[in-house]
């Protein structure tokens, strides 16, 4: 009677575990934006990493979600000599949340492996900083390099944004319970302050009278490198026809092994499949 009543209790659980799995990434991320020459620029990477779980809807379709920390950064003296001249430079933390849909071009009931692609949307949370000349962080945003809340019409930039997330990878399948693969995503953001550069200089005498002294010396630093008097008002700073993004190239591990062990401990059969994704005969 305790058996059957386990069983009752957890054949929800036993029936969605087929097709669950936890999932966590380890790679590489990197940012574009005014701070880099190239779309593709490997100075700069530092390491991504995510938890997460993913579930089979079909034989093609899988529904996935993670939870990402990365920090990226750029600096001007790895630029253009027009870029070493400007002198600005960020670092930022960077989290993440993904909710995306994955569309597997082959059936692993057929195949050890799939190349697929991902879509969806995210939510994240920056905070650029930067070194002043004493060596201390600051935070860029509340400085309002840019005359953002100074300017009419303007207000400073949100630090937490959705995203659109999307990308393309491969699987392999291991075995029954476990996945490998390898995974290129890329972020679409609506935003161009992710390094606190984007539109024009604002009025020095502005900044200063509305954030001062430390305002205007991390707003314009080419005096650091060449003495040259900070910019007149409206003098481009960075380019806001396109928006800041970032990048990344992860290794991905999937498993749903937990679940097998728990409806042992539980006296429940394994469902143990044929095939890697649907609904298999349960053994009583």
């Amino acid at each position: 009677m305790k058996k059957i009543l386990s069983i009752i209790l957890c054949l929800p659980l036993t029936v969605l575990s087929q097709d669950f799995h936890f999932s966590a990434r380890l790679g590489l991320a990197n940012y574009h934006g005014d701070l880099t020459r190239k779309t593709i620029n490997l100075a700069g990477t530092k390491p991504l990493f995510s938890l997460g779980a993913r579930y089979d809807l079909s034989e093609h379709l899988t529904a996935r979600t993670y939870f990402s920390y990365t920090s990226l950064q750029a600096d001007d003296k790895k630029g253009t000599d027009e870029m070493k001249a400007r002198n600005l430079n960020f670092k930022t933390r960077l989290f993440e949340w993904e909710l995306s849909g994955q569309y597997n071009f082959f059936s692993l009931n057929n195949e050890w492996w799939t190349p697929y692609v991902f879509a969806g949307i995210g939510v994240y949370h920056f905070n650029p900083y930067t070194t002043d000349a004493d060596g201390a962080r600051v935070f860029l945003q509340p400085l309002s390099t840019e005359g953002q809340g100074i300017r009419t019409g303007s207000s400073p930039y949100k630090l937490t944004q959705f995203s659109i997330p999307f990308g393309l990878g491969a699987d392999y399948s291991l075995n029954e319970d476990m996945r490998l693969g390898l995974e290129f995503g890329y972020r679409k953001l609506f935003t161009d302050y992710l390094d606190d550069v984007s539109t024009t200089y604002v009025d020095q005498n502005a900044l200063l009278h509305a954030k001062g002294d430390k305002a205007v010396e991390l707003a314009w630093r080419g005096d650091e490198v060449n003495g040259a008097p900070y910019p007149t008002d409206g003098t481009l700073r960075g380019s806001p026809k396109a928006k800041d993004g970032y990048y990344y190239v992860a290794l991905t591990y999937t498993v749903r092994y937990f679940f097998d062990k728990y409806k042992a401990v539980a006296g429940i059969p394994s469902g143990k499949r044929d095939k890697k994704v649907g609904c298999p005969a349960t053994r009583f």
